[in-house]
């Protein structure tokens, strides 16, 4: 049977076919499939010669010793826990984001620590040496043991890698990276699954860590196939507003730890910087007296965040509301929207309605409904939340209020901050009633929930 001169594949996912298709079988893509030319197929000489060195052997688990050097710290403490304790030796990290959101300045950050104990290699395909020693200054980095070097291709860089023989290896940016057997430009998925794997065996059969850069496309998921984030072994995803001086770095996959784990960082001048309490900052410059804003507890991971929820209920001036959330998930809030008409006796159908998270923040969690809810019937109502009031809750269909996971701790970080009282399902477990400088005020539905925050 005749070979077809050339394959299409999906510039998505990766997936390879013989026909071409409008939508890609493997990842429901809309025109993604594009055409290449096939490669060449070595014959089966080729194959057996290919092959000098002896099968690889399997070793028993138990056979292989603890490595206590296995993990080391980035200096970076936010890093480190985002990663789960810090870096992996032999470990191979994707660190994505929008441009400009901080993913370079970080590599280079680190550098600085990395130093002290290592031998780092940074290469970088977008800008030359004597740009990187310009920003290095200006993150007041600088050490013999930093290595930095301008090269797109791949063959020149593994040479330099072999030559320097370093302890970690940063790529800045894998979209740059270009193999010359390859007859793709730079960026394709072809050049990005190859440079990949190729980042991989280095990583795995030599124990140089790799840290990669990765630019995410319009749609905001990292450019490339999506093989790309199965290959690796740690995929960080920046989040966060350019413009704004929040950045939020968060695990989407780790092989070495939880992947619930959050990182928040200030942008400064000099870099950023790493917020400790990130709580408090989101919470600074609070409105005070004013309608329809509440204070909610999420869990980021093992770790307490407190969120302000703002949001705006104005009378609709068409037939059809607007309903808009910025950080707060769309289906949910319309859900919400309907249980308080219907369980609240709010007539909000006539209404636009407007929610907002403060600092960037992205809750998907259920345990903001009641500030949600609060928010919503405060901006109603125009009754404003007591600046020291919180609310942490799950709301349902029937307008109940359900616990949620961890309510000690996230009942501790309110206290912390300061706040005075605090709105939490009647049915909130045992050992809430410890808390002396914290009143607590349970309520089993949003209709006691509302009339409990805005009585003050």
């Amino acid at each position: 049977m005749k070979q077809p001169k050339t394959l299409f594949f999906c510039t998505e996912c990766g997936n390879e076919t013989a026909k071409w298709a409008g939508r890609c079988p493997a990842c429901g893509a809309w025109n993604t499939v594009v055409e290449r030319p096939k490669p060449a197929i070595k014959g089966k000489g080729e194959r057996a010669s290919a092959r000098v060195t002896a099968p690889p052997k399997a070793r028993s688990l138990t056979d292989l010793g603890d490595h206590v050097e296995i993990r080391f710290s980035t200096g970076v403490g936010e890093l480190d826990r985002v990663l789960g304790g810090g870096a992996v030796k032999g470990s191979l990290v994707l660190v994505g984001g929008a441009p400009g959101i901080g993913k370079s300045t970080l590599m280079l950050q680190i550098c600085g620590k990395l130093c002290e104990f290592a031998k780092v290699l940074y290469v970088s395909g977008e800008e030359s040496q004597h740009q990187l020693k310009l920003r290095a200054q200006r993150l007041h980095v600088e050490s013999e043991r930093l290595l930095v070097l301008s090269e797109t291709g791949l063959g020149e860089m593994l040479e330099a890698v072999n030559l320097e023989q370093p302890d970690i290896l940063i790529v800045d940016s894998i979209q740059t990276l270009y193999n010359d057997a390859i007859d793709s430009p730079a960026g394709s998925v072809s050049q990005v699954k190859d440079c990949t794997m190729a980042l991989m065996q280095l990583a795995k059969g030599s124990g140089v860590t790799v840290f990669v850069i990765g630019h995410v496309n319009k749609e905001g998921s990292i450019a490339g196939p999506k093989v790309l984030e199965h290959m690796v072994d740690c995929v960080l995803y920046f989040e966060g507003d350019q413009h704004t001086f929040c950045r939020i770095l968060r695990a989407a996959k780790n092989r070495f730890g939880a992947t619930n784990e959050i990182g928040v960082f200030e942008m400064g001048d000099s870099g950023l910087v790493e917020v400790e309490n990130p709580s408090q900052m989101l919470l600074s410059g609070r409105p005070e007296e004013t309608p329809g804003t509440c204070v909610a507890c999420v869990m980021e991971g093992a770790r307490p965040v407190l969120a302000e929820i703002q949001a705006l209920v104005v009378t609709s001036a068409g037939g059809n509301p607007r309903r808009t959330s910025n950080g707060f998930d769309y289906n949910r809030a319309a859900m919400l929207l309907a249980v308080l008409e219907k369980r609240g006796g709010l007539k909000l159908s006539g209404c636009d309605a407007y929610l907002n998270i403060i600092g960037g923040l992205q809750l998907d969690e259920p345990a903001a409904d009641l500030a949600a809810v609060v928010a919503l019937a405060s901006s109603y109502l125009d009754k404003p939340v007591p600046g020291d009031l919180a609310a942490i809750g799950e709301v349902g269909l029937t307008g109940e209020l359900r616990s949620v996971s961890q309510l000690s701790q996230r009942i501790s970080e309110v206290r912390r901050l300061g706040f005075k009282r605090c709105v939490v399902p009647a049915h909130r477990g045992m050992g809430m009633e410890s808390l002396s400088d914290l009143m607590l005020l349970p309520a089993r539905n949003i209709g006691e929930a509302i009339r409990a925050a805005l009585r003050g």
